[in-house]
């Protein structure tokens, strides 16, 4: 880990301190909680780490954020309860995203998004060994799921929805409109070549972005931050995103329980489309908790608060089940 410069820094950015006045004053940082930034230098990338350091906690859990958001808007919103509650966690944010500092000689994939979660694991265990479980917000749930396919260290996942862009009616539901499903992605698939790849497009194009907060007013500084929903995304992360193949088919899946924590007025991922995924997994538990009152990127109790109920519980079982 390298020293934080400034510009790689959220100390200046307003956008998520305004965000943050939208939920409950006790999920607010403090000074006794509160992340410490980190960048980690890996693929020529200068990735940006919310840290929450406890290291009497028996687990840790690693938050992704989607395509929308960024890591300390996942901080933002477990960073507190969960590190009151006795657990280390870091927020991590992927190139394109956050703080994160793009290596200039690369256009982004979506499978490079997921090597880099499963080389974050490996690298957060040579250090240290206490067991890592995984959670992703949005396009994050279904990034976990990736990442664990891929990574079988990985001792437990959490998602606030679970989406297989693979699967037509998903695209359908979650592109902004079937002329970006029907037209745009097959588009994107054909542009993702040498000369084109690099093209890119707001997001808030592509998806349903004015769907991520159910809140009028956060929404506008959601979509103004481009460090988050106001970010633009190339061909090549649109295609590979739209295209990619896990490791493990759902049906193959046995590599860690899940757990859905789906906002109940999410009005971009409802529940039907996770559980296109999610049914089809066996070997594994799943278990899903429906958020009351909740939108996709939840500024509501009292979803908010059973959200953080249901994610204390599983890592409470899982620390049981690993006798820690």
């Amino acid at each position: 880990m390298t020293s934080i410069d400034p510009k790689l820094s959220y100390e200046q950015q307003q956008a998520w301190k305004q965000i943050q006045q939208f939920l409950p004053k006790r999920l607010h940082f403090t000074a006794k909680h509160t992340p410490k930034e980190e960048i980690w230098e890996h693929r020529g990338h200068k990735i940006h780490l919310d840290r929450w350091k406890n290291p009497n906690g028996k687990l840790r859990v690693i938050l992704h954020h989607g395509v929308g958001t960024n890591g300390r808007q996942m901080s933002m919103l477990l960073g507190v309860p969960l590190h009151q509650a006795g657990f280390e966690l870091v927020a991590i944010d992927m190139p394109g995203y956050g703080c994160t500092q793009r290596n200039k000689k690369a256009v982004v994939s979506y499978d490079e998004w997921v090597q880099i979660g499963c080389d974050f694991v490996d690298h957060e265990l040579t250090k240290d060994s206490r067991p890592i479980v995984l959670y992703g917000l949005s396009a994050g749930g279904m990034l976990a799921y990736h990442v664990a396919a891929r990574n079988p260290k990985v001792k437990g996942i959490i998602g606030m929805t679970f989406l297989d862009q693979r699967i037509q009616q998903v695209s359908d539901e979650t592109a902004r409109n079937l002329f970006m499903s029907r037209v745009g992605v097959p588009a994107a698939k054909l542009s993702d070549n040498p000369l084109t790849a690099s093209l890119a497009l707001p997001m808030s194009v592509a998806s349903k972005m004015s769907t991520l907060v159910n809140d009028p007013d956060a929404l506008k500084i959601f979509l103004a931050d481009k460090s988050s929903a106001g970010s633009w995304a190339t061909m090549r992360f649109l295609s590979s995103y739209a295209t990619y193949t896990p490791a493990l088919e759902p049906e193959d899946f046995d590599v860690c329980p899940i757990l859905l924590t789906q906002p109940k007025e999410d009005k971009w991922t409802p529940l039907h489309l996770s559980q296109l995924v999610l049914s089809r997994i066996n070997k594994v538990p799943v278990r899903i908790v429906e958020l009351e009152n909740a939108g996709h990127y939840p500024l509501e109790d009292p979803g908010l608060q059973q959200m953080v109920d249901a994610i204390l519980v599983f890592l409470n079982e899982l620390s049981l089940q690993h006798k820690l």
